[in-house]
């Protein structure tokens, strides 16, 4: 049996959750998760509290601003970098004073190179992703940002041993040359996997953490994950078609944090009817029950910063409750 860094029938959450308010969100996840809590991200705050501006935020030596509604590099530090810096301040206010005593794991969330890549704009205009040697150096920022951010948090939460979730909802695209150019008329041309994989595998290596690689796409590259030398993948199970990929991670050890728990639903599904769905996938993939609950961690199909502040926190409950149901067998 595998050694995964989280306690069996762990579950947690993706990141985002609605609202502006970032000590009812922190004291909302500790309550609600006690075994994989997370810092939870507010994009309802505006710019800077966005997946790509406040993950951008940590990038060393290569600052950003918003231009035209999109985040891009620029010449140097001004409002925006000094507007995520503060949110990112608050935020760990919040978890110092919400987590004192905590001793467990502890999840924090960041874009992957390769979607900051996509997503980002080189100061002269175009995805940095269609500049190879800009792509390298945002690579090996993110990387050195990251050990210092995590350094910031194991601080703040000294009981705490910490696990980096690397949001890279735009892998599937990278791969299959399908991002847009600057024009929108085309696209970008493919990434080769080896390269893909060598970057990941650059963070994952000097960040020295368990890592999760989240990807809510089709297509999730479940071989490319792995090679990286990520512990889990976390996917959206309502997304998976071919299960053979999904089946041979998970045979070689990749751990799963499978995102069961509908965002945005008339109601919020019970913890036995999540349970059962992650039961019924186990059994097609042919593995045994027991190794159900030490390889899988419950979780939503993606953020939540869509649902309401009810369903929110109900979401997160059903996911702890299937765990705990999965965790008796």
């Amino acid at each position: 049996m595998e050694d995964y860094p989280w306690v069996a029938g762990a579950a947690t959450g993706i990141g985002s959750l609605p609202g502006t308010d970032i000590v009812e969100a922190v004291k909302t996840v500790f309550g609600e998760l006690p075994d994989l809590p997370f810092l939870p991200e507010l994009p309802a705050r505006g710019p800077g509290a966005d997946m790509i501006g406040r993950s951008a935020g940590l990038l060393v030596d290569l600052p950003v601003e918003l231009y035209a509604a999109r985040w891009r590099l620029a010449a140097r530090p001004g409002s925006d970098a000094r507007r995520i810096a503060d949110l990112r301040a608050r935020d760990l206010d919040a978890l110092t004073d919400q987590a004192t005593g905590y001793q467990g794991l502890f999840k924090i969330q960041v874009a992957g190179p390769w979607t900051l890549a996509a997503n980002l704009e080189l100061r002269t205009g175009g995805a940095v992703l269609r500049d190879p040697g800009a792509v390298a150096d945002l690579t090996a920022s993110l990387a050195e940002g990251l050990r210092h951010h995590i350094a910031e948090v194991a601080a703040r939460v000294p009981g705490a041993n910490l696990m980096v979730q690397l949001d890279e909802a735009s892998l599937p695209a990278v791969l299959a040359g399908q991002v847009p150019t600057e024009s929108g008329f085309g696209t970008l041309r493919a990434v080769e996997s080896t390269v893909v994989t060598e970057a990941l595998r650059e963070v994952v290596r000097a960040i020295e953490v368990p890592v999760v690689v989240h990807c809510c796409a089709p297509d999730v590259p479940l071989a490319v994950v792995r090679d990286a030398g990520a512990r889990a993948v976390a996917l959206d199970l309502d997304l998976l078609d071919d299960l053979d990929p999904l089946g041979e991670a998970i045979d070689a050890g990749l751990g799963l944090f499978a995102g069961a728990v509908a965002t945005q639903a008339r109601v919020v599904p019970s913890g036995a009817a999540v349970a059962e769905r992650i039961r019924r996938l186990w059994h097609r993939l042919g593995f045994p029950a027991e190794r159900l609950p030490e390889q899988v961690v419950v979780t939503q199909t993606c953020g939540l910063a869509g649902a309401t502040p009810d369903y929110a926190r109900a979401a997160l409950a059903a996911g702890r409750d299937a765990a705990r149901r999965l965790s008796e067998g």
